[in-house]
């Protein structure tokens, strides 16, 4: 391709001093997702500090960027625009893609002042030929052609442009690397050459714990080696770093600081006349079709003993500084990690308390969990990761037994890991439910009666011979008391623990939940039962809300045969349901009454009738027969009295009984 004309710039920009791009020295990885980077390096008089960050990383370096300087004072922090070649555009007559000839970078610049080959004009043409350039410019006297040589130059008269033009032409070699941005920082006011520094935080890979954990057939000593994944995406080498990795819960937050941010403002519409919008009548469709509807612990080795596999290798300790809510983890040795690349590196290497477990999560599986019951003995919190565990002795030694999630575990804390499921022992679990009186209390009117619901889990187990601790999870119940021994409460519920000693065995684990019933005596919406006459009720309809009713009766007496002998307030009860009954007696017995009043209050207003119709002989009989009548109903009348109050001092007694 041929050499683009050259395009002389006659405006004498500032030349960039010196800059000096310091090594990173150390690195801070966080479990958050950040990296601390640290830099530094000598500095010389008038220099500034240059060093490229990847763009998306830049939000979070102008946010955090902290400089170390003995001598200097800070400048400013300058970089490149985020959309770098837009703006360098922005306002010019060409666009990125007339750089791609020379032709096409004149033509851009059509109706441009020039000087070219002696003569002066504006740029009419440009095209590319055999040999050069030829160009085409409007003079004051007409239209000249110019046959330019290859390295002849062009020179726009107008400097401001001429600037620009170089200004883009470089934001354009810079937008070639899009992924990275160029920081240059200036410090002022250093006449020696000194060392300065700098810390930034940028996003990054999360560093990855992970775990090779040994364990004991039964309670010893578990080993625990840790692993950390960390990959290098700082956009910059890692030569020698001191490394550290952090685990913790930092609060982080990220800001578009970087990105231009233009606000929003309402727009107002140029008003004109409204539309008038009439929607074509289209024809009838068809109904749309109907939905079809939807049919409706220590344990027993079970194979011989073996030898136990080969001492497993050293690890390098880092050294484990912790703080509230954090603790680093600093490797001893310094790290080399070339920009893109992963490593496994080695931090921990530790002898835990462990004991081997059945640990049953859901009562609803067939068989419980292979589990271990490790202890943080190290001094500091060990971060959530993956763990391989393999066995240390026996048929297990050195065998892979499967992976387990290790969530963090403060110093002197003890986490249960599973990392299979024991087959071999079989659970079968049922739930249920019974409910008793437990005690009695007597109120105006009422008896209170204090229940006790019993709810009970039972767990059938046959470990075939093996032996060890089972530890249980089992759901809260709200408002029930258990009645098992609680090791431990947490987000899984409620823990509790058991020893099996290899036969088949039944565990139980019960819950208590107290209740409380309300009886009511009478209605107290009748009111005072002694003040009740029975001419002003409807007894039939009344007969449930009376003290001695149906109803009350029979429900304490059904009370009164479960309440246990010792319960408290079951004399109280039993007196209770003695009056009741007596005053079930009575109130039957004024029922019959109040019934042979109301026949005989009828048969009575029969004969007054009759006596009214009747004349001569008969209405000497129908008054005959209205007198009998008459005796009759004031004779049921007063056994009805009498048979209703007899009933109300009975009703008395039973309130006063209840206070």
């Amino acid at each position: 391709m041929r050499r683009a004309a050259r395009l002389a710039v006659l405006l004498v920009l500032p030349l960039p001093g010196l800059a000096a791009d310091p090594p990173v020295r150390a690195v801070t990885l966080s479990n958050a997702g950040l990296m601390q980077l640290d830099r530094a390096g000598m500095l010389a008089p008038g220099e500034a500090i240059a060093f490229d960050v990847p763009v998306e990383a830049v939000d979070d370096v102008l946010k955090s960027l902290l400089l170390r300087d003995p001598a200097g004072q800070a400048g400013a922090v300058r970089l490149p625009a985020q959309d770098l070649e837009a703006e360098a555009f922005r306002g010019l007559p060409v666009r990125p893609g007339d750089f791609e000839t020379r032709a096409s970078l004149f033509r851009a610049l059509r109706g441009q002042a020039v000087e070219a080959g002696g003569a002066s004009g504006r740029l009419a043409g440009a095209e590319d030929v055999e040999g050069g350039l030829r160009l085409s410019l409007l003079t004051a006297t007409g239209l000249r052609v110019l046959a330019l040589d290859e390295g002849a130059e062009v020179r726009l008269q107008d400097q401001a442009l001429a600037a620009r033009l170089a200004q883009a032409a470089e934001a354009l070699a810079a937008s070639r690397s899009a992924d990275v941005r160029r920081l240059e920082i200036t410090l002022a006011g250093a006449g020696a050459p000194r060392e300065v520094g700098l810390t930034y935080i940028a996003a990054a890979p999360l560093w990855k714990p992970s775990w090779r954990l040994v364990i004991p057939a039964g309670m010893g000593e578990a080993r625990l080696q840790g692993w950390a994944v960390v990959e290098n995406r700082s956009g910059a080498d890692w030569d020698g770093v001191r490394l550290s990795l952090v685990s913790g819960n930092p609060a982080a937050f990220a800001q578009a600081i970087y990105a231009p941010i233009l606000v929003d403002r309402p727009v107002l519409p140029v008003r004109s006349a409204e539309r008038v919008a009439v929607e074509a009548d289209t024809g009838p469709r068809p109904a749309p079709p109907v939905a079809a509807m939807a049919a409706p612990a220590p344990m027993l080795r079970r194979g011989p003993a073996a030898a136990e596999a080969a001492p497993l290798a050293a690890l390098p300790e880092a050294q484990a500084q912790a703080s509230p809510g954090r603790v680093a983890f600093t490797l001893p040795a310094p790290v080399s990690l070339r920009g893109g690349e992963t490593a496994n590196l080695p931090f921990i290497d530790a002898g835990l308390p462990a004991e081997r477990i059945w640990w049953v999560q859901d009562l609803a599986a067939r068989s419980p969990l292979n589990a271990l019951r490790l202890t943080n003995t190290t001094g500091h919190v060990l971060p959530d990761g993956l763990a391989a565990v393999f066995g240390m002795a026996g048929a297990e030694a050195g065998t892979w037994l499967g992976d387990a999630e290790l969530r963090a575990v403060a110093p002197g804390e003890a986490r249960i890991i599973a990392f299979a499921r024991d087959r071999e022992v079989r659970l079968t679990a049922t739930q249920s439910a019974t409910e008793q009186p437990a005690k009695v209390e007597l109120r105006r009117g009422l008896v209170v009666i204090g229940t006790r619901r019993s709810e009970e889990t039972a767990l059938a187990i046959d470990p075939h011979g093996a032996r060890g601790r089972l530890v249980l999870d089992l759901p809260r119940r709200p408002g029930a008391a258990p009645q098992f021994p609680v090791v431990a409460e947490g987000d899984f519920g409620l823990r509790t623990e058991a020893m099996l000693d290899g036969t088949a065995a039944t565990l139980r684990f019960a819950w208590v939940r107290e209740g409380r019933q309300e009886v009511p005596l009478w209605d107290a919406g009748l009111g005072d039962p002694v003040l009740l006459r029975w001419r002003g009720i409807d007894l039939e309809e009344a007969m449930r809300r009376l003290p001695g009713g149906p109803g009350s009766l029979e429900t304490l007496q059904a009370v009164l045969e479960q309440l246990p002998a010792e319960a408290p307030g079951r004399a109280a009860l039993a007196g209770i349901v003695a009056s009741l009954a007596e005053a079930r007696q009575l109130l039957d017995a004024a029922r019959g009454a109040v019934r042979a009043a109301a026949i005989a209050e009828a048969a009575l207003g029969r004969a007054r009738a009759a006596a009214e119709d009747r004349s001569g002989a008969a209405r000497e009989a129908a008054r005959r027969a209205l007198n009998e009548a008459s005796l009759a109903a004031e004779r049921t009348g007063a056994a009805a009295d009498a048979a209703w109050d007899s009933w109300q001092r009975a009703a008395q007694a039973v309130l006063a009984r209840t206070g």
